[in-house]
């Protein structure tokens, strides 16, 4: 009872869309300087299918295969190849270093709202055709119809006026040019997602409802992820690290488990 009416409350605060953005711009930064010693690339939930795909990475690469794996599902909707891409909200850059050495697009630009973060994409990942900016996704620093692809994974949830965000996306991206998304809702908040969505310009190319693959994903790292919480991060805040990385018990892992919570990748075209 008291763990609802707790959840409640927090539900109570992010419905006030100027306290959920300063609570990401504090919550970001905290996470980018916890992990500065033992880096955390990625800080999305994972996807796993079954079977598991047959997919070929470098051995440095394998310990992220779930996170990677979502990023391959959402990122190969699309052919990137020689393209110009954006992925906004690009956090600690994992996600774009493997987009850029495996999918191959001619240039990738990562934007995030965290300046920290972004400061630690630009010393962690020096790849060619790779830079990453400091922006804010709902008022991003790119000209009319200048970008081939718009990428975004996992992300949406924390923005504050999300119809604005699809305004932008739309605006940025070239005629014919390809919004890879994914991410997820609780029920409470999804018919304003759906929406949004259906009065947006950009064209629904394919769904998917992903919510099994995220799950798989989130019990397979669900033991490093609750040491790494442990390990990184003061007491207090072990239930919003818990929350975050989606762990056996978590709001997000019970509430994906019962379908309280939907996850769901997309592919727009304009």
């Amino acid at each position: 009872m008291l763990q609802t009416a707790f959840h409640k409350t927090i539900d109570l605060f992010f419905s006030f869309s100027w306290l959920r953005k300063a609570y990401w711009k504090f919550w970001y930064p905290l996470l980018t300087r916890k992990t500065a010693g033992e880096p955390l690339l990625f800080l999305n939930y994972a996807y796993v299918e079954s079977p598991p795909a047959a997919l070929s990475l470098e051995e440095a690469d394998e310990k992220d295969r779930p996170c990677i794996g979502l990023y391959h599902h959402v990122a190969t909707q699309a052919d990137l190849a020689g393209k110009e891409v954006l992925e906004i909200s690009c956090g600690h850059g994992g996600g774009a270093s493997y987009v850029m050495r495996y999918l191959k697009p001619r240039k990738l630009t990562g934007l995030d709202l965290n300046t920290a973060g972004v400061e630690f994409c630009k010393q962690r990942h020096k790849l060619e055709g790779l830079e990453f900016v400091q922006g804010d996704a709902e008022n991003l620093p790119f000209a009319d119809a200048s970008l081939d692809v718009v990428l975004n994974v996992e992300a949406s949830h924390c923005y504050p006026n999300f119809p604005k965000f699809l305004a932008e996306v739309h605006r940025v991206l070239k005629p014919g040019g390809y919004f890879l998304y994914a991410d997820f809702r609780f029920k409470e908040y999804m018919a304003a997602w759906e929406q949004a969505i259906a009065a947006s310009p950009l064209n629904v190319v394919r769904t998917e409802n992903i919510s099994p693959q995220v799950l798989r994903g989130l019990e397979s790292l669900s033991d490093r992820s609750q040491k790494m919480v442990s390990k990184l991060l003061p007491g207090f805040l072990h239930w919003l690290g818990k929350d975050f990385a989606g762990t056996k018990g978590s709001r997000v892992y019970t509430s994906l488990q019962s379908g309280d919570m939907g996850y769901r990748s997309y592919c727009f075209q304009k």
